[in-house]
């Protein structure tokens, strides 16, 4: 399989797609004057304990105090006084923080329509190999590295460097790695550590430690992914991630290239196009069949269609088939969507019991490539599947787009002849409630031309109904269901 990352900045904006077989299969975006916050240490301030929600509020410089569970606090980290492992397994927020009080917390969520940031104690730093445990005195190794013999040495190589002011995870990325290049990460990480204390001790600024801009970001995540090459259409940027990757990881410099051509870079692999297609709720498949993918507040939704696909066989096979194509296309738009949260699918029934093994199977295999931390559960007795997708950051529609100002998010809006309805009724009322001689009508073309029109008879019977004239005024600038009723 050929992979490639395609990386387009702007003086306001950086885009990195990820290009698998000739196909987007990840689209990070990031706004220069919007940048996300996960991963960010602050110094925070509890500003409220709530103990019907075993949680707190934390304010850490942003517009919306950010949230923090009991469940994410942890005992061994300096800024909690004294918490007991009796306190812990209670899980009490109110004996584990207090009102105004001062407080070290890592953000693991950014702040998504109206919740604001998603905060932890567990501070944790991430480099190429490593990711640094500040206060932990023990080795983890990632569950993607399944060879045993390969566990054992890493953690044996890594276990002298763990002592009382922090242990390490190591990555995915570390598999077969020298014991000279993980010294040289840990080294890099406990130097970083030492500075955010420092920060601390200043009070300068709520803001200790910052993630890595995006670029430069999803370099060190891709670290020990197979990658064909690297190209980047801006030569400053180009400069910089040469020089990080030769300081940070040497083995990506060799992929960089700088991309000077004049067609624009994300034309390449016709990621504008994709990234359109991935706003739509309907994502065709191959066969005739389709998806119907809607994300609300709670969870994302998604129906599989067999559409146009009428099979060959017999009715159960067209059904499996389009179910296990809709497995593959499923699991790529979670990807480049970035849909987090809680997801249900709707799979076309099958009666099949080995039918319905084999498409979770698929749906389980399909996802294994995510990067994101996924969990696919069995069929419930209504036939739907249920899974969880690690959500971190806003998903691609809540980064490009923002609420309809005429449906407000609603995502339809009333006819016109409920428009036309909804004024007759006004009429009426208003006409009860005060004196008029006559009354105006403000609305948008559309509704002026139906009640001038098809509900003409209509404004008519009304007319005689109020005993009052009734002149109907276009206004072009309102909205379908915009409109105003004036008396005269």
């Amino acid at each position: 399989m050929s992979a490639e990352l395609l990386i387009n900045v702007t003086p306001s904006e950086s885009r990195v797609a990820l290009i698998e077989n000739g196909i987007l299969q990840e689209i990070h975006v990031e706004r220069h004057t919007k940048r996300g916050i996960v991963g960010n240490i602050y110094r925070g301030k509890v500003s409220r304990v709530l103990p019907g929600m075993q949680a707190a509020f934390v304010e850490i410089g942003l517009d919306k105090a950010a949230f923090l569970h009991a469940s994410d606090i942890v005992i061994h980290n300096e800024i909690l006084e004294e918490v007991t492992e009796s306190q812990i397994e209670k899980q009490d927020i109110r004996e584990l923080v207090r009102d105004g009080q001062d407080i070290v917390v890592q953000v693991v969520k950014d702040p998504i329509g109206t919740k604001g940031a998603r905060l932890t104690t567990d501070i944790t730093i991430p480099s190429r190999y490593l990711v640094f445990m500040p206060n932990v005195a023990h080795v983890g190794v990632s569950q993607r590295i399944e060879d045993e013999d390969e566990r054992e040495r890493l953690k044996s190589l890594v276990a002298d460097y763990c002592n009382g002011d922090g242990g390490f995870i190591l990555r995915t990325a570390a598999e077969g790695v020298m014991e000279s290049e993980l010294v040289q990460d840990a080294a890099f990480l406990r130097r970083l550590w030492t500075k955010i204390q420092e920060r601390l001790k200043t009070r300068e600024s709520n803001l200790l430690y910052e993630d890595l801009p995006l670029a430069r970001r999803v370099l060190r995540d891709f670290v020990g992914t197979d990658l064909d090459r690297i190209r980047i259409d801006s030569n400053l940027s180009f400069n910089e991630l040469q020089a990080y990757t030769g300081e940070y990881a040497p083995e990506l410099s060799e992929l960089l290239e700088y991309y000077p051509g004049e067609r624009p870079i994300f034309d390449l692999y016709d990621v504008e196009n994709e990234v359109q297609r991935a706003l739509d709720r309907r994502v065709n498949l191959k066969s005739g069949g389709y998806l119907i993918i809607d994300q609300t507040e709670a969870m994302t939704t998604i129906d599989i269609n067999t559409g146009a696909f009428v099979g060959h066989r017999n009715l159960e096979e067209t059904i499996f088939n389009t179910n296990i194509e809709a497995t593959l296309a499923i699991a790529r738009q979670l990807r480049l969507r970035n849909l987090g949260g809680m997801i249900l699918i709707d799979f076309i029934d099958m009666s099949d019991e080995n039918h319905k093994r084999r498409v979770l199977s698929s749906l389980e295999l399909a996802t294994d490539k995510d990067r994101a931390k996924i969990n696919v559960h069995n069929f419930t007795a209504l036939g739907l599947i249920e899974m969880t997708r690690k959500r971190t950051r806003e998903s691609l529609e809540h980064v490009l787009c923002s609420e309809c100002p005429v449906c407000h998010g609603r995502g339809s809006i009333k006819s016109i002849e409920t428009i036309c309805f909804e004024i007759m009724r006004e009429i009426v009322r208003v006409n009860r409630a005060y004196e008029a001689d006559k009354f105006v009508v403000y609305a948008s073309p559309k509704v002026t031309e139906a009640l001038l029109g098809e509900e003409s008879h209509m404004l008519a019977e009304l007319e005689v109904f109020v005993t009052k004239q009734i002149k109907i005024q276009t206004e072009m600038l309102y909205s379908q269901e915009q409109y105003d009723v004036v008396m005269m």
